[in-house]
């Protein structure tokens, strides 16, 4: 099962979006665990997880995320920052295809 982390400020809005992009797997058939978390607990789950994508509210951390996702022991994780206007309409179908687009290479 691959796993999607959304990094984010507090979460709020990011957990409205894990939920639309869920649907958008299911519908797609596809086997995945997304969730978020802020910048500040990311670094405890970076073993597990299989592509990062931060919230626009936080691009300003993707050059540290993306120096711990390089460090990691089974290797580098892809990172990218969500477009702006997919994360203002929540629209997870596309958020989730770019996560699907990052893991499958």
């Amino acid at each position: 099962m691959k796993q999607i982390l959304l990094v984010c400020s507090a979460g709020m809005s990011t957990s409205l979006l894990v939920t639309k992009m869920e649907a958008a797997a299911k519908e797609d058939g596809y086997d995945c665990k997304i969730f978020a978390l802020p910048f500040s607990d990311a670094p405890r789950v970076l073993e597990d997880v299989d592509v990062i994508l931060l919230g626009p509210q936080v691009r300003f951390q993707k050059s540290a995320i993306e120096k711990l996702a390089a460090g990691r022991k089974k290797g580098p994780i892809p990172v990218d920052v969500i477009d702006m206007r997919d994360y203002g309409t929540m629209n997870g179908k596309a958020v989730f295809a770019l996560a699907k687009k990052m893991i499958e290479g």
